[in-house]
């Protein structure tokens, strides 16, 4: 099935570095498996109780086919890119998706949810997967694919294949920010500490299940997300510096943990996923990245709007998301996508290419 036309844009060597890197990755990354929140759901809220939903138009309008799935964008989302990058599928599906079954994702899996976060209670605040889950998903998916190919050759698979993490956000600013719960037991130092901690121990079980190479995003400028701009009446809608500064704080700890980890577990190659860094710059120099607005998303007003309140109807809604950097009021365009992804896997992701 051939892109959107309207996909096309100017600003394409970092694209034109994601097909050079497919040609010489070759097989070197069997699959790619994903756990973490709507930066990186491919649609595993479809399947749940929840208002945290993307499975309707215009969400996907710029998808294959025009067609909605649940991810938090006008189109495909970092993973989908990444997949591609190591010659494997454009798209990875949801591992709740009743549309695909274990030949679909011996290849690639999303086990992620909009929503969710390292905090159990972050997830309930929307009632969608939590982190605990996503990896009882994991272990079945694991049996899934044993039973499928074969115990020796899925091992093989589940031990080469990439694994990503990406969430966080949620942890702060649909949790600790709203809710006193969480303020009242801990500092925001102290917070991040706690999630960290929760991290550490997720990533050490995934190692006991024979994970070996695991990509962790940390926060984004999170300050900077159009529904917090809005919200910074007294500074005139700007980036919010305070939130900007704990997940630039969260992000040096989450570093500092990675290099841990890879000195303790036996044959663990993780890195950390600088997407902090690059989506900065596009919303600091947006015309040097081919995009004209920054402050609003393409959807509804662009200011406070996602999930059912980005209509496709509202008469705000952008003709063209090319030129925004952010798609609602929380996520990214698929061209601010493209382009993360394009940058973290020339910076980083490579190392697993061999």
């Amino acid at each position: 099935m051939s892109y959107s036309t309207e996909m096309s844009y100017t600003h394409c060597l970092p694209w034109l570095f994601l097909l050079l890197f497919t040609t010489s990755t070759g097989a070197k990354v069997p699959a790619v498996i994903v756990f973490g929140d709507s930066t990186v759901d491919s649609g595993n809220n479809n399947g749940i109780v929840t208002v945290l939903k993307s499975n309707f138009k215009p969400y996907g309008r710029d998808f294959y086919g025009g067609r909605p799935t649940g991810r938090f964008c006008n189109g495909r989302i970092p993973p989908d890119f990444i997949s591609e990058a190591f010659g494997l599928k454009p798209a990875i599906p949801a591992y709740l998706d009743p549309a695909y079954n274990i030949s679909d994702f011996a290849t690639g899996v999303c086990f992620a949810s909009a929503g969710t976060g390292y905090d159990n209670a972050t997830s309930r605040v929307l009632n969608v997967i939590p982190l605990w889950k996503e990896l009882e998903y994991y272990k079945e998916y694991q049996q899934k694919l044993r039973a499928y190919i074969g115990k020796k050759k899925a091992n093989k698979i589940l031990t080469e294949a990439l694994y990503l993490m990406s969430l966080g956000t949620n942890d702060f600013l649909e949790n600790y920010y709203i809710f006193p719960t969480r303020r009242s037991q801990f500092s925001v130092s102290q917070y991040q500490d706690f999630l960290l901690g929760l991290g550490e121990n997720f990533i050490r079980k995934l190692h006991g299940l024979g994970v070996r190479k695991l990509s962790l995003t940390g926060l984004p400028p999170m300050g900077c997300l159009p529904l917090e701009r809005t919200t910074n009446i007294m500074g005139l809608d700007e980036c919010q510096d305070e939130y900007n500064d704990v997940a630039l704080e969260f992000n040096r700890k989450l570093d500092g943990l990675v290099v841990k980890l890879n000195k303790e577990l036996r044959g663990m190659r993780m890195v950390s996923a600088p997407a902090y860094d690059i989506l900065y710059q596009i919303i600091k120099r947006p015309s040097q990245f081919g995009f004209e607005v920054t402050g609003v998303a393409c959807c509804s007003t662009g200011t406070f709007e996602m999930s059912y309140l980005c209509s496709q109807y509202n008469p705000f809604t952008c003709s063209d998301a090319n030129k925004y950097v952010f798609w609602d009021a929380f996520h990214p365009t698929e061209k601010t996508n493209k382009i993360i992804s394009a940058r973290l896997i020339r910076g980083v992701l490579a190392k697993f290419s061999h």
